[in-house]
């Protein structure tokens, strides 16, 4: 690590919201939702709330030695918000225990408050998260090529 992580450290990071974070460009796919409003996804939401915690995590960490990802979201999306507006997402590191930083954060649209909760993130060493994950890419086509029908825990399976 860069430093050691602070509690209480607040941040503030903005994003305007593009017309592909609604609901009917997000799920294309999905016919019924072509129909919905053209309103910033939650899906989409979830994954800003994200961005802006790893934003506020940056002067901490030794980038890109040092990595983190999320591993627990638990946001309440309280208002619609339309494309073009511009989102102010604010928030606060409340807890650290070894590889783990925990967040309040809540966002704004610049009339009201669009989403407000919590999140997780783990620190992560980048080159160690790869091999791993090769290691499950390699497990994963062994069995879809019909070799090995049996999953089996991974070894080093740890973040």
């Amino acid at each position: 690590m860069r430093a050691e992580i602070q509690l209480g450290h607040c941040f503030e990071w903005q994003y305007t919201i593009p017309g592909r974070a609604t609901v009917p460009e997000l799920y294309h796919d999905t016919p019924f939702c072509r129909d919905m409003p053209a309103v910033l996804a939650t899906g989409y939401l979830v994954g800003m709330m994200e961005l802006a915690c790893l934003h506020g995590l940056m002067p901490f960490m030794d980038w890109p030695r040092e990595q983190s990802l999320g591993t627990m979201v638990s946001f309440r999306h309280l208002a619609p918000t339309p494309p073009g507006m511009t989102l102010t997402i604010r928030g606060e590191i409340v807890e650290c225990e070894g590889q783990r930083v925990r967040f309040r954060v809540e966002a704004w649209d610049g009339l009201e408050k669009v989403c407000e909760g919590e999140h997780e993130r783990h620190l992560i060493d980048p080159l160690r998260f790869r091999e791993r994950v090769a290691r499950k890419e390699a497990q994963w086509r062994i069995q879809t090529a019909g070799l090995d029908a049996s999953p089996r825990p991974l070894p080093g399976d740890e973040r």
